[in-house]
């Protein structure tokens, strides 16, 4: 009998042992990087992590540890074995003489160690190949041993007749081809077979290739001549893939789905397993007791129309003493009424039917009003810019309560909520003479794409005055930071602030397809998340302008932060923006808001040029002897926005080169110490 039960308690004591390590893990291990929640198997640090699923935190950046190069994470998630990175994208360039002068295949191998993890996602990425003449394709997992060097190959073919053959939105061989990607891919390695570039360099001198998100790339021609530094956003699916099927794994030493209620599940892509919570709980399946139960009575999903009580696991409906229904989960609950009362219920039911024959009419009115509305602010031409989604009334309404309302000005409200499980910040106009500026808002927004500049999810034209759904930013604006909280900031994070924000600026001046110009740049007008990235908002007042156009218009905007050439002339050019940019650097480096009582730009400027003592009107937290030089060099930056002559004022792109090159200082400067 006892050497019966050995095998029964070395099994038992080997998954009492893979699930204390699992718990002992994540104790007392990191579990955020960068905003990011990281869980195990995921983990940072020694010990914190299953093999294959090392995450490092490289300066607040979560990164992939087992790939050939780093990989910036942007999303994991646990649930759905999901976790979105940012791979290279493969390309090769040509000279005139129609050879390939410089060249990447983008190549990064996924999985650098034998756990083997990772497969490019099939159900969420496409191959995307742009150029003139060529043929783009994957190679995928190396060495099979078979007549190729690689076991996967597919691509696409891209061909243009002339400059004008390529149109923004279509991907169908012309400029741009796409494929959709085979299970099993575990390698970013793109090539290339070249045709003939030679009449084709002047709008399309290189050829790329690249894995993408399918809902996170949309063509546009400018994409020809596009940065070969690029990035872009990949699904990767894992599993925990031990060469082990889950019956095996459950017998097996090392079996991850060590949670109670948990499942183990097989792999949709690539071999191997993952582990999931059984119905009627949620949480983590790979630690112990990760998965818990889930209260639905307290969830819209899980229908009752009776009375609910949870039960582990899951939940009984039943209807109150007095009361009856065929099904309770499906169908409401009815009294049990004797004849006398159905009688009485019948003529209440007349009543009844009149009052759903005025409801349906009142309803009817609502809805050739909401149409109305929707012609009225400009919905057909709003439903032809893809990248903004038309949400309903019903969608937006139940953010729009009190208790959600997070901002109010004369502009408006701001309401924060939630779209699914995005969180957003919705924007409702108080003024309905402002329909010229949303409309010209929603289309600005459409055409950027910008880390540095606020998201337009969406807006709702089926109201009076359009209601605007934009990415949540937590931490609020920089007016709120630099004279409301006062949140201590030292001087990288300010240089941090000025230089991606400088960033976002030099994208809408040089990086578009037609130059935008803000028009209204302030710090108000600038956003931070929690880690105090900046975001550039309200888009409401500026221009989309072609280089050899001048546009003259009546001067909108905070007039302290305003141009005094724009002022007098009427006339918005980039340098407008560059203007205000330096009144928001000057509010950075002393803590003090530009008005025009305070002649702080005045004293600024006469304490540069005559002699140069600006450290005395710069904020007490940065005024330190170790950054005097920077501080002085910032400060003669700021007197270039500022000048009157706009010739003299620098470009935006220069601008951000010079506050990258600052902050690198400052920071091999602070590295010293």
């Amino acid at each position: 009998m006892a050497i019966r039960l050995l095998p029964c308690l070395l099994l038992l004591v080997a998954a009492l042992t893979a699930a204390a390590d699992a718990e002992s893990t994540t104790t007392s291990c990191p579990d955020s990087c960068g905003g990011m929640r990281i869980q195990y198997p995921f983990g940072i640090g020694a010990g914190c992590f299953r093999k294959g699923f090392e995450i490092v935190c490289d300066g607040g950046r979560p990164v992939l540890a087992g790939a050939t190069a780093p990989i910036p994470v942007t999303h994991l998630s646990i649930r759905t074995a999901g976790v979105r990175v940012m791979l290279p994208v493969g390309w090769e360039c040509f000279n005139a003489s129609d050879e390939v002068r410089a060249w990447s295949d983008g190549d990064v191998r996924l999985n650098r160690d034998d756990a083997d993890a990772y497969r490019v996602s099939s159900a969420h990425n496409q191959l995307v190949v742009l150029g003139c003449n060529t043929l783009g394709y994957i190679q995928g997992q190396r060495d099979e041993g078979n007549d190729y060097s690689f076991a996967y190959y597919t691509g696409c073919l891209s061909f243009c007749n002339d400059s004008g053959s390529a149109a923004d939105g279509a991907c169908a061989g012309v400029g741009c081809c796409r494929v959709d990607v085979p299970p099993g891919i575990t390698d970013n390695k793109m090539n290339f077979r070249a045709y003939n570039h030679k009449e084709r360099l002047g709008y399309s001198p290189c050829d790329y290739a690249f894995f993408v998100d399918r809902e996170n790339y949309t063509f546009h021609t400018a994409d020809l001549r596009m940065e070969i530094n690029r990035t872009m956003p990949v699904w990767l699916d894992w599993a925990i893939r031990d060469n082990l099927t889950c019956d095996e794994a459950k017998k097996a030493q090392g079996y991850a789905c060590v949670s109670s209620n948990s499942e183990c599940h097989k792999s949709f892509n690539g071999p191997g397993y993952v582990c999931n919570c059984s119905m009627g709980y949620e949480g983590n399946p790979y630690v112990v007791d990760g998965c818990t139960d889930i209260n639905e009575c307290e969830r819209q999903e899980y229908p009752c129309r009776g009375v609910c009580r949870n039960t582990l696991g899951s939940y009984e409906c039943k209807c109150p003493s007095g009361f009856h229904s065929a099904d309770p989960f499906k169908e409401p609950c009815n009294l049990k009424f004797p004849l006398g009362v159905v009688i009485a219920s019948g003529a209440a039911g007349c009543l009844f039917i009149i009052s759903v024959v005025v409801f349906v009419w009142l309803l009817r009115k609502e809805k050739r009003k909401t149409k109305e509305y929707f012609q009225k602010n400009g919905g057909p031409t709003l439903e032809k810019v893809t990248k903004i989604k038309l949400f309903k009334k019903e969608e937006l309404m139940p953010i729009l309560r009190s208790n959600n309302l997070i901002g109010e000005g004369g502009f408006g409200e701001v309401y924060k909520g939630l779209l699914g499980d995005e969180p957003v910040a919705v924007k409702k106009p108080k003024n309905v003479n402002l329909a010229d500026q949303f409309t010209n808002e929603v289309i600005i927004q459409s055409r950027v794409m910008h880390k540095n500049i606020v998201k337009l999810i969406g807006c709702c034209l089926e109201v009076d005055i359009p209601i605007l759904a934009y990415e949540f930013v937590p931490k609020g604006s920089l007016d709120d930071i630099l004279h409301g909280s006062r949140e201590p900031l030292d001087l990288d994070q300010r240089l941090d602030i000025a230089a991606q924000s400088a960033r976002g600026l030099a994208y809408l001046h040089s990086d578009t397809i037609t130059t935008i110009l803000h028009g209204d740049i302030k710090p108000a007008n600038i956003l931070l998340s929690d880690d105090l990235v900046p975001k550039i908002s309200d888009f409401g007042i500026s221009r989309m302008i072609t280089v050899d156009k001048k546009y003259t218009r009546n001067v909108i905007g905070a007039v302290s932060y305003v141009d005094p050439v724009y002022l007098q002339s009427g006339r918005l050019t980039s340098k407008s923006d560059v203007y205000s940019f330096g009144v928001v650097l000057l509010e950075l480096i002393t803590r003090k808001k530009v008005t025009d009582s305070n002649n702080l730009l005045r004293n600024f400027i006469d304490a540069y040029t005559k002699d140069k003592r600006v450290i005395e009107l710069v904020d007490s937290e940065i005024a330190t002897t170790e950054n005097m030089e920077l501080l002085h060099s910032l400060a003669g930056m700021i007197v270039e926005c500022l000048d009157l002559n706009i010739d003299q004022r620098p470009e935006m792109i220069d601008v951000a080169e010079n506050l990258r090159a600052m902050l690198k200082g400052s920071r091999s400067k602070t590295n010293e110490i």
